[in-house]
């Protein structure tokens, strides 16, 4: 039986970017509730734990002194510093917004503390769905990312020992976790996304491999709009167990956006919970310990529904469909997994086809001869 932690408070939740933002915090709280009805804290083996926040020793691991210190005077509503300097904008992706340092350091905190229960073997599996902001860069917000917690959560584990991979299935690139390992063979980064020349942050090409040392450990499936569980199943299965099972990692991360879903309002994949859930379950079964981040995902029933069956994975529950009635009544959600699903044209399914296979093609010539695969 896997022992398994989700880590969680409300604090997590409460943070609103902008009134008409995308990314609302509270769909954590959809989650959390979500899977509170169902029980999933009282099963055997599961614990619900809480977050800490994480200091600024622990911020400045990966971003710089100026950002720390920018972030926190724009946290205090302070007019000191150029928001723009460090891409924040009242009308882009990054608003300025009140307490929004302490609820990064929250966030990142929380990864944190999954990436410490796990190293210390308390738990095989930790589950921070508030985590995966994968954008951020060491001086300026990205993405609705301000503070890059699978770096943070990595850089910890790294000091620690740990050999790590780090796969990211949000619909977005992982630029920014993939730019902090750029240059070293000590992490393994696979990132499965929807290609950038359709989506931000247009990064993410097979040729992006690391450079130096780094060479072959940075790893991108681009993938087409309308690609479907079964192209997607497919490339992930060509490359990602292969690839960590040669790298052979002490640690897996994982960033588990849920944006790749069909009713997804900012991306063109087309998932669904069943195929969402059979990628979860291929990672669950490439390493012993496991540290897994949330991310993407900005329809708020997809979220709850999609992390729920995802934490039912990591403590081997498969839980009933019908949602719980309390829960019905409250948010109006009747079914667990999707009734049907998105039709994808033939012709679209096609080009997808034949756009995943390009980018399998590629990484088997680029990347698995310098793996010895």
């Amino acid at each position: 039986m896997k022992r398994a932690a989700f880590i969680y408070d409300d604090a997590l939740s409460r943070h609103i970017l902008r009134e008409n933002h995308v990314l609302v915090p509270s769909r954590l709280r959809y989650a959390y509730e979500l899977l509170e009805a169902y029980g999933a804290f009282n099963e055997p083996g599961s614990i619900l734990v809480p977050p800490r926040p994480a200091t600024d020793e622990e911020v400045l691991t990966f971003h710089t002194p100026a950002y720390l210190q920018a972030v926190k005077s724009l946290s205090r509503g302070e007019s000191i510093y150029d928001p723009e300097v460090y891409n924040f904008s009242e009308e882009g992706d990054n608003p300025p917004f009140k307490g929004m340092y302490e609820a990064s350091a929250l966030s990142a905190g929380a990864s944190l503390v999954a990436a410490e229960i796990v190293a210390d073997g308390k738990v095989d599996v930790a589950f921070n769905a508030a985590g995966g902001l994968h954008h951020a860069a060491p001086g300026y917000a990205s993405g609705f990312c301000i503070f890059n917690d699978p770096v943070i959560a990595i850089k910890h584990l790294l000091k620690r020992g740990f050999i790590v991979a780090y796969v990211d299935i949000d619909a977005h690139h992982g630029d920014g976790v993939q730019d902090a390992f750029y240059d070293t063979k000590a992490v393994l980064t696979i990132s499965l996304h929807e290609s950038g020349m359709f989506l931000f942050p247009g990064t993410g090409r097979v040729s992006e491999v690391g450079v130096g040392e780094g060479k072959g450990y940075s790893v991108n499936v681009p993938l087409a709009p309308y690609t479907d569980d079964e192209v997607y199943l497919w490339a992930f299965g060509e490359v990602v167990p292969p690839l960590i099972r040669s790298f052979n990692p002490d640690v897996l991360v994982t960033q588990l956006g849920i944006d790749t879903h069909f009713l997804d309002p900012i991306t063109h994949l087309r998932l669904s919970t069943t195929g969402y859930i059979q990628v979860v379950r291929g990672l669950s079964q490439l390493s012993s310990r496991w540290v897994a981040l949330g991310g993407g995902g900005y329809d708020a029933g997809v979220v709850a529904r999609g992390w729920t069956l995802a934490y039912g994975i990591m403590i081997g529950k498969d839980w009933p469909d019908e949602i719980p009635e309390d829960y019905q009544q409250r948010y109006g959600l009747k079914k667990l997994r999707d009734a049907e699903t998105l039709a994808v044209d033939e012709r679209q399914r096609e080009q997808a086809r034949r756009f995943a296979e390009q980018s399998v093609s590629d990484i088997r010539r680029a990347i698995f001869p310098l793996h010895g695969l």
